[in-house]
């Protein structure tokens, strides 16, 4: 599944697609890798797989890694 970050303004500010990853401590973790190499480290997957507090945590580092105070996920299949 393809993925693009836009601004609020609409234009795509990186492109790639998300991961589920295990980190050091064992946890699964929502992630963001870009077409250019650049992984974007989202929260942790709660127990019962809500991906709420991830998702929530993932904005937040889009934010801080593109200084963007909205931005829109979009998801698109590759079929």
């Amino acid at each position: 599944m393809r993925c693009a970050i836009s601004s609020r303004a609409g234009q795509v500010i990186a492109r790639g697609r998300l991961l589920v990853d295990k980190d050091e401590s064992g946890e699964l973790r929502l992630n963001f890798q870009t077409d250019g190499g650049k992984l974007i480290q989202g929260g942790i997957i709660t127990a019962d797989g809500d991906l709420t507090a991830a998702s929530q945590e993932l904005f937040r580092q889009f934010r801080s890694a593109w200084r963007m105070i909205d931005c829109t996920l979009t998801a698109k299949s590759n079929e």
